[in-house]
C-alpha cells in the first residue's frame, strides 16, 4: 500500500507533458487514444474518472483468453475462481467477491453484454468471439448502470455492424487437438446494417483418468451472434441482436491434493496427485438412471443458452432516450466428479433454468462539455429453477437430492450529473434508489438409498429424508438509497485528477446447498460497501500512459460463506452469513509505454489488504475480529511486444506475463487448502504483409511458456477428500486469420 501511494503521489507530481491525445499510433509511436463506454458516453479512457481497464482483442489473443475466467491474467485485482473446477464462477475484484457453488446469488461483480446485465454468474460462461474490447470498472456501479454493484462491472462490447461489407475468419489449432474457429460477415442488408458472427471450440483434453486411461477436457462449444441496424439521418437508431450457444463440453478434472482413504475401502489409500495430468472420476449406473444422463457420461456440460437485445435511440433537441430492451434463456445441465475419484462419495448433477427478462430506459443530456446529466430507470425479472444432485452411495450409503424455484424482482432509479465549479474542475453528483424481493420457493432436500435412489414423492418413507419435514419458502426484500460525489480536476488535456466516494449495495439471498439442517438455510441480509477513492489518468508525454488509484473500501453486513455441522450426514455444510463490518485498502498502477514507435509496453499491478474489524466466529468458534480477509494480496502482469518490418513482411514477436498471489481460506478451510502464488508467461511471434492492412495474419504462440505448475482453486465437498483444479501445462498452437 505505501508503494502505491508513493507511485501515486509521484505521478501527481511530474510537469505537464503534451496538449493533447490522438486517436491512432503514427509512425513516430503516439499512443492510441482508447475510446470507451464505461459512463455511459462516448469518451476517451484517461478521460473517466474511475478505476478502468480497457483489454482490447489482440491483448485477448495474446493471453489466450476465450472466456471470463482468463480476464484476471489481464486485469489487475481481478480474480475469477471456478468454483469446484466447474462452470460456477466466483468473481472477486479489488477483494470483493462471493462463494457459492450454486446458482441462485447474484456476484458482487456483474458482467454486461452490450449493455445487459447478467444477474446469474452462470450466465457468463460463454465463449467470448468478434469482440470490439472489454472493460473493467472497478468499485460500486450503481448510479450510471441499472443494476447495482459493489465490486465493479466487466462490460463485454461485440463489434458492431459496419456500412462497408466485411468479412473474416480465424483457425487456431494447438496441443491435444484444440481448434478455434471464428467467421464473421458485416455489412449492408437492404437499408439497414447487419453482421453474423459465428465461433467454434472443439478438442483439447488434457487429462487422463488415472484409472482408467480415459481422456478429459475436450471441449465442443458453438455459439453465433447476429445483429441488424437501423441508423436514421437525425441520429436515431434501431438495433437487434440476437445470440445462441450450446456447450457440449468435458469439464476440468479435479485431483487429490492429500492422500486419500476411501470410506467403502478403508485399506486402500490413493496418494496425493503429483502430475498435472492426473484425474478421477466414475459414474453410478443407478444414479445416472435416477438423474437422466447416459451412463457414460463424462464429467462435463450439456448447456444451452440463447437471447435478445433490442436498442432503441431517438435523439431530441437536447436530450437523448435509450431503451434497452433484453431476454436471455439459459439451461445448464453439468456432471461433476467432486471426490476425483472412481469412488462414489461425491458425483455432483445439476440441471438448472434461468430466465432473465430486463428493461433499460435512459434520458441523458447532449453534452455540450461543461456539464451533462443522465437519469435512468431499470426493471428485472429472474426466474431459476434448479435441481442438484449428489451420490453418495459409499460415504452416506445414498443420493440427494436439493431443487427450489427463486424468483426476483428488481427495479431501480438512477441518476448522475456533472458540471463545471470552478476553473478545470468538475463535480459528480449521482444517486439511486432500488426496491427489490425475493422468494425462495418450494426448497427441500431429499436422501434416497437404493440403486437407483427414488427421489419420487412415492418413495418418502424410512429410506428418504426431507427437510425438516416438508419444503422451504422464503422470501427477503430491501430498498436502499446509495449514490455518488466527486470531484475531478483536469489542468489540460491528457491529465486528469479526481476523488470520490460511492456507496453500492449487493442483494441479499438465500443459501440453497444440499443440505438435510433447516439452519443452514437462513437468509442472509444484503451487503452495503462505502468506496472512498483518488486517482490520476496522465499521458505524461506522447508516448508514456500513467493511470493510477488508491482507495479504502468499509463494509458492513459483508456476505460471507461459513459453514454449519449437519448431524444426519456427519458433515459440515456451507452457509452464508453477514460479516458486520470489516475493510479493504488498496490501489493499482497501469503504464503503457511506447519508448520507440515499434515498441509496446504494458505493465499493471495491483495491491489490497484488508481485515475484519468487528466480532464475526468461524464455524469452529474463533473470533476472526482482526484478522485478515481471504483473498491474494499482490498482482502484476503485462507485456512487451515489437514490431519489424523485414521483406515486405511485419514480424511482432511478443511476450506477457501475469503473477497471482497466494491466496489463504483460513476463514472457511484452514490453512492446507491456501493456493500458492504462481506466475504465468505466454509468448507468440505473427506474421502479416507490411502494406496491406494486415489482411492475413499467422501466429505461433505458446501458453504458459515455462510449463508452471499451478492450482486454481482448493477445496473439499465431503471432510477428507481435498480437491484441487490444476492449470494446464504448456500448450502450443498456430493461429491463421484473413479479412476480405
Amino acid at each position: 500500500m505505501k508503494t502505491l501511494s508513493l507511485a501515486l503521489a509521484a505521478a501527481l507530481a511530474l510537469p505537464a507533458a503534451r496538449a493533447a491525445t490522438t486517436t491512432a499510433a503514427d509512425s513516430t509511436g503516439r499512443l492510441e487514444e482508447v475510446v470507451v463506454t464505461a459512463e455511459r458516453r462516448t469518451v476517451a479512457a484517461g478521460d473517466v474518472a474511475i478505476g478502468l481497464s480497457v483489454v482490447d482483442t489482440q491483448t485477448l489473443a495474446d493471453a489466450g483468453v476465450t472466456r471470463i475466467n482468463d480476464l484476471s491474467s489481464v486485469t489487475p485485482s481481478l480474480e475469477v475462481e471456478p468454483a469446484f473446477g466447474s462452470g460456477q464462477p466466483q468473481f472477486r475484484l479489488r477483494g470483493v467477491g462471493f462463494i457459492d457453488y450454486t446458482s441462485n446469488n447474484s456476484s458482487p461483480v456483474t458482467a454486461n453484454i452490450d449493455g445487459v446485465p447478467l444477474p446469474f454468474p452462470i450466465q457468463t460462461q460463454g465463449q467470448l468471439f468478434d469482440l470490439s474490447r472489454v472493460e473493467v470498472l472497478r468499485g460500486p456501479q450503481g448510479t450510471l448502470y441499472g443494476r447495482n454493484t459493489t465490486g465493479g462491472a466487466i462490460n463485454f462490447i461485440s463489434n458492431a455492424p459496419t456500412r462497408t461489407t466485411e468479412a473474416g475468419v480465424t483457425a487456431d489449432v494447438g496441443s491435444h487437438g484444440s481448434l478455434i474457429g471464428e467467421g464473421y460477415v458485416s455489412g449492408p442488408v437492404g437499408g439497414l446494417t447487419g453482421r453474423l458472427a459465428v465461433a467454434t471450440e472443439q478438442g483439447g483434453a488434457w487429462q487422463t483418468n488415472r484409472a482408467t486411461g480415459e481422456r478429459l477436457g475436450d471441449k465442443d462449444k458453438l455459439a453465433a451472434r447476429g445483429q441488424l441496424r437501423w441508423d436514421g439521418a437525425d441520429g436515431a437508431s434501431v438495433a437487434l441482436i440476437v445470440h445462441g450457444s450450446r456447450d457440449r463440453s468435458d469439464a476440468y478434472g479435479l485431483q487429490l491434493f492429500s492422500a486419500f482413504t476411501p470410506a467403502s475401502a478403508p485399506g486402500v489409500v490413493i496418494p496425493a496427485d503429483t502430475s498435472p495430468y492426473a484425474t478421477g472420476w466414475s459414474l453410478r449406473p443407478g444414479f445416472a438412471q435416477a438423474v437422466g444422463i447416459a451412463a457414460n457420461r463424462k464429467p462435463g456440460v450439456d448447456n444451452d443458452n440463447a437471447g435478445a437485445t433490442l436498442t432503441v435511440v431517438v435523439p431530441f433537441a437536447t436530450t437523448t432516450l435509450t431503451s434497452i430492451s433484453a431476454y436471455n434463456h439459459l439451461v445448464r445441465r453439468e456432471l461433476g466428479d467432486w471426490d476425483a475419484t472412481s469412488y462414489v462419495e461425491s458425483d455432483i448433477y445439476f440441471r438448472s433454468n434461468a430466465r432473465v427478462a430486463s428493461e433499460e430506459l435512459r434520458l441523458a443530456s447532449n453534452d455540450t462539455g461543461s456539464g451533462g446529466w443522465l437519469a435512468g430507470a431499470y426493471y428485472s425479472r429472474e426466474q431459476l429453477d434448479e435441481q442438484f444432485y449428489g451420490d453418495f452411495a459409499q460415504r452416506l450409503g445414498g443420493a440427494a437430492e436439493t431443487a427450489y424455484g427463486q424468483s426476483a424482482r428488481s427495479f431501480g432509479l438512477f441518476g448522475q450529473s456533472h458540471w463545471t465549479v470552478a476553473d478545470h474542475v468538475s463535480a459528480v453528483l449521482g444517486l439511486r434508489y432500488e426496491d427489490e424481493r425475493r422468494d425462495l420457493d418450494h426448497l427441500s432436500t431429499l436422501f434416497a438409498v437404493g440403486d437407483p435412489p427414488d427421489f419420487s414423492a412415492a418413495a418418502l418413507g424410512v429410506s428418504t429424508f426431507n427437510l425438516s419435514g416438508g419444503v422451504l419458502d422464503r422470501t427477503q426484500s430491501h430498498s436502499d438509497v446509495s449514490g455518488k460525489a466527486a470531484l475531478e480536476y483536469r489542468p489540460e488535456a491528457g491529465r486528469l485528477y479526481y476523488a470520490s466516494v460511492s456507496r453500492g449495495t449487493k442483494s441479499g439471498g438465500f443459501t440453497a446447498h444440499n443440505t438435510l439442517n433447516a439452519a443452514a438455510v437462513d437468509p442472509f441480509q444484503p451487503e452495503t460497501l462505502t468506496a472512498y477513492e483518488i486517482g490520476a489518468k496522465l499521458d505524461l508525454n506522447h508516448t508514456l500512459r500513467l493511470d493510477a488509484a488508491v482507495f479504502h473500501y468499509a463494509y458492513e453486513d459483508q456476505q460471507i460463506l461459513s459453514k454449519v455441522y449437519d448431524t444426519t450426514t456427519a458433515s459440515y455444510i456451507g452457509r452464508f452469513v453477514n460479516a458486520p463490518r470489516s475493510r479493504i485498502d488498496g490501489g493499482e498502477v497501469e503504464l503503457t509505454w511506447r519508448p520507440w514507435p515499434s515498441v509496446e509496453v504494458n505493465q499493471y499491478v495491483g495491491y489490497k489488504e484488508g481485515k475484519y474489524t468487528a466480532t464475526i466466529l468461524s464455524s469452529d468458534g474463533t473470533d476472526f475480529n482482526g484478522r485478515a480477509l481471504d483473498f491474494p494480496k499482490l498482482s502484476l502482469g503485462g507485456g512487451v511486444a515489437v514490431t519489424r518490418e523485414i521483406g515486405g513482411y511485419q514480424i511482432r514477436p511478443e511476450i506477457n506475463y501475469s503473477y497471482h498471489d497466494t491466496y489463504p481460506q483460513l476463514f472457511l478451510l484452514g490453512p492446507e487448502f491456501t493456493v500458492d502464488s504462481y506466475l504465468l508467461a505466454n509468448a507468440s511471434v505473427t506474421l502479416s504483409p507490411a502494406h496491406d492492412g494486415g489482411a492475413w495474419k499467422v501466429a505461433l504462440w505458446a501458453h504458459n511458456l515455462f510449463n508452471r505448475d499451478y492450482v486454481l482453486t482448493k477445496n473439499f465437498f465431503l471432510p477428507g477428500t481435498n480437491v484441487a483444479a490444476r492449470g494446464e501445462p504448456t500448450t502450443v498452437g498456430i493461429r491463421v486469420s484473413h479479412t476480405f
